[in-house]
């Protein structure tokens, strides 16, 4: 079985992507990989496992490959939060600042009841913006955040500020 320097091990670096300076973690690799990809999976749910989770909500895109097999392995329901006009059905959205300008996530209205506890999963805790309007959307619901967890931090960027007000943060692997 792997352990997590293994994990470490299948994130490639991808210097001055997607643009020049930036050093993106990219972590297909580990996707490709059964074991890496079960272990993964297994660090980023286990803290929650007798937390009560009604529905995992998964960020798109990268938290959807997460979310779905986490919710699967909690017994619970998966709810995506998508980019604008994803969606079929009637829509709650939120808007939040990007460094560049603005954006907006959306999920169905009926994706979460009043009450349910949800984990909201990504692959990845940067500034936080993202996982801030994520979860700021779902309490908008009337659910309760149950927790945050993803793959990867990046710590220098302290996104962990932007989400304390949520409660508990899970990250697998941090930088």
């Amino acid at each position: 079985m792997l352990n997590p320097p293994e994990l470490l091990r299948l994130i490639r670096d991808v210097p001055d992507f997607p643009k020049p300076g930036i050093l993106f973690k990219d972590m297909t690799p580990l996707l490709a990989d059964p074991a890496g990809l079960a272990l993964a999976v297994e660090l980023m749910v286990n803290p929650y496992r007798s937390s009560g989770v009604d529905i995992v909500a998964g960020a798109e895109s990268r938290g959807f490959i997460f979310g779905i097999a986490m919710a699967q392995a909690l017994s619970a329901g998966f709810v995506p939060v998508r980019k604008p006009g994803k969606l079929p059905a009637e829509t709650a959205s939120m808007e939040y600042v990007l460094e560049y300008g603005t954006d907006r996530l959306e999920i169905h209205v009926d994706g979460v009841k009043p009450g349910q506890r949800v984990l909201m999963v990504d692959d990845l805790l940067a500034t936080g913006g993202t996982m801030q309007a994520c979860c700021r959307l779902l309490r908008e619901t009337g659910a309760e955040i149950a927790g945050i967890t993803v793959l990867m931090e990046l710590t220098e960027l302290n996104g962990r500020a932007q989400v304390d007000e949520f409660g508990d943060v899970h990250a697998v692997l941090k930088w």
